[in-house]
């Protein structure tokens, strides 16, 4: 290993967003030394070989590029802290279950531990830097535990939330819009700030990378989940009155978007919104409301929440009520789980919450999608719905992983399109048709299909905000 590294960096969380981002610094960044650290030996075995725990378009051949070069994988945690200069804490802060401010706040407590544990093993002072999504004035907590060390040693805690979204988290790093980072306004803390500024500014131009206070940096992340999330249950609760209507949900996106004030951005329909972020960040944002005593603006942004279930719920409920008020025993192809095109993630999938409703009806479901493993269905199912093989009467035969879309299709009474992957729209839907039960139902719900054609085969279509011609036969 070489010791002429111009700076050495430890990220501590091996997921989501320590990973990719690792990667990326590493590729845009030959000299500086970069580590990600993990507790679970699975999770950093994963990463050394090419059949990495995540899936990004482009993550695997980043990196292939650099893994070995300047980019490693290690479960030995104190020997990487102590080597770092600069050490990002990248884990997962889950909205608390249980306890005050269960099913809003967020749980600090593994930055809490990775703080505690910098704390104690360090021997020499780093700047650390929260990456996770968390509370305002949680730096101030990672910064009271590091202090307490008995060493004497001096920290410095920065805020550099991450703003890449699953599917293009490659091409957003690589080429971000901002890069926020926020320190303390002291002599010590822009010093640190600078430092971390240098690493960005390897390949990010000056002017878009923000400097702020810890405060402002900390809640710009949960301020931009909220209103990108705000603008997909806008268009979602419009999606439903379009419906009752006859209004063509995506002739008005295209009216409105126009508008460069609103923009184009996140105004199409779909079942809701999942991930691992807009609804934890913001029950964190009600919660942060409701702690300050600002009850109307936590009403404001929880009313978001409401709307993505309802919107989930909605969906569910068109499926049973156009298939004549009864699933039960029927086969049902739900093509797409994961929450949005090109990631395996499942978090709060809305898909989860459709095949949810559709076996508690008893309905056969049998899933394709092409990155999503049962694994993952049954951990995610069991975490967020409370279902699993044990408290659920024949889950495990009422679903079906199925090898691919025809497989799936066959002898099905409905089609279901939850995720927007692109392959879905290349399928050959007159032979999906001619194997399919009849009548043949399609459930858009993310209006990827075209509409018309499918009709033309013989499909009853169903879609998010799309005038149903049975209903209104004079458009």
């Amino acid at each position: 290993m070489s010791d002429d590294w111009e700076l050495k960096i430890c990220c501590m969380g091996a997921g989501y967003v320590g990973g990719p981002t690792m990667a990326v610094i590493a590729k845009r960044c030959p000299k500086i030394r970069v580590c990600v650290v993990d507790i679970s030996q699975k999770q950093i075995d994963a990463w050394k070989t090419d059949d990495l725990p995540i899936y990004e378009p482009g993550l695997l051949e980043v990196v292939q590029e650099c893994r070995g070069r300047n980019l490693f994988f290690s479960t030995d945690i104190a020997t990487e802290i102590e080597a770092a200069d600069i050490i990002f804490i990248s884990v997962n802060t889950p909205t608390k279950t249980q306890g005050i401010g269960a099913g809003r706040a967020a749980n600090i407590k593994n930055c809490e531990l990775c703080a505690r544990t910098i704390a104690d093993v360090a021997t020499t002072g780093k700047i650390v830097v929260e990456k996770s999504t968390v509370p305002v004035r949680t730096a101030q907590a990672i910064a009271r535990v590091l202090q307490s060390n008995e060493k004497g040693l001096k920290f410095q805690v920065l805020s550099n939330p991450e703003f890449l979204a699953e599917g293009t988290a490659i091409a957003d790093l690589m080429n971000p819009d901002r890069v926020l980072i926020g320190g303390q306004q002291s002599e010590e803390g822009l010093a640190a700030a600078a430092k971390l500024v240098s690493v960005y500014a390897h390949w990010v131009p000056r002017e878009q990378i923000i400097t702020t206070n810890l405060w402002s940096s900390e809640l710009s992340k949960l301020v931009a989940n909220a209103f990108l999330a705000q603008r997909v249950s806008s268009i979602n609760s419009i999606s439903a009155l379009c419906e009752a209507t006859g209004a063509d949900v995506l002739e008005i996106s295209r009216a409105v978007g126009m508008d460069d004030r609103i923009g184009k951005r996140f105004l199409q329909p779909s079942i809701g919104f999942g991930g691992s972020c807009f609804q934890k960040d913001i029950l964190n944002l009600v919660y942060l409301c409701e702690t300050y005593g600002l009850n109307e603006c936590a009403a404001y942004w929880n009313q978001v929440i409401l709307m993505n279930d309802f919107q989930k719920k909605r969906f569910s409920e068109k499926i049973v009520a156009s298939m004549f008020n009864t699933v039960t025993g029927k086969k049902i192809a739900m093509l797409g789980y994961a929450f949005k095109k090109d990631t395996g993630d499942v978090r709060e999938t809305p898909s989860m919450f459709v095949l949810r409703d559709l076996v508690h009806e008893q309905a056969n479901v049998h899933v394709y999608d092409p990155q999503v493993k049962r694994e993952d269905m049954w951990i995610e199912m069991d975490y967020t719905c409370g279902m699993n093989k044990d408290n659920t009467p024949r889950l495990e035969e009422s679903v079906v992983t199925a090898p691919d879309a025809y497989a799936a299709c066959e002898k099905a009474h409905a089609l279901l399109i939850l995720t927007e992957w692109d392959e879905f729209k290349t399928y050959d839907y007159k032979k999906i048709y001619d194997s399919m039960m009849k009548p043949a139902f399609v459930f858009d719900g993310r209006n990827l299909l075209d509409h018309d054609a499918l009709r033309a085969i013989g499909f009853e279509v169903h879609a998010l905000g799309k005038p149903d011609p049975l209903k209104f036969s004079d458009l």
